[in-house]
């Protein structure tokens, strides 16, 4: 007889807004968690706390390689910032956990929706888009005229 025994802390990844919700929730929860544990919050820590045996070695390194900021891949044992002030990094190492999870192309991950439930989530915080007004023009930060 199949005795079926379901994890209580089983992650479904979709790629859709309520997922995105749940996965910005549970990022945040995951920061806390660690830093009560006096544990590092960095990508390998919280893919060990998400999935448990199933975050090998090569897991990590594939949503390290994927969740690139800037040109940079992140590491697995560097500290995140906070999710609520600097977005970007996690809003790729979501975007990278969702592609890793489904086997699906890192490009087909539906951002508008990942943007609106990062803004569903975190309604008072820093933008992940910082260098578009609400108005559609574009700001930039580095001007090269001189």
């Amino acid at each position: 007889m199949a005795i079926n025994v379901e994890r209580k802390n089983m992650i479904c990844v979709e790629n859709n807004k309520e997922c995105f919700v749940q996965l910005w929730r549970k990022l945040e929860r995951t920061r806390r968690l660690l830093g009560g544990q006096y544990k590092r919050y960095c990508i390998r820590n919280v893919l060990k706390s998400w999935f448990g045996p199933e975050a090998t070695d090569d897991m990590i390194w594939q949503v390290c390689h994927m969740a690139v900021v800037d040109d940079e891949p992140q590491e697995g044992w560097n500290e995140l910032p906070l999710p609520s002030l600097y977005p970007r990094k996690h809003r790729e190492l979501l975007r990278a956990i969702v592609a890793v999870r489904l086997g699906i192309s890192f490009y087909k991950i539906d951002l508008k929706a990942l943007d609106a439930a990062y803004t569903e989530v975190f309604p008072h915080s820093t933008p992940i888009n910082v260098n578009i007004s609400k108005y559609g023009t574009t700001f930039s930060t580095s001007d090269t005229s001189v």
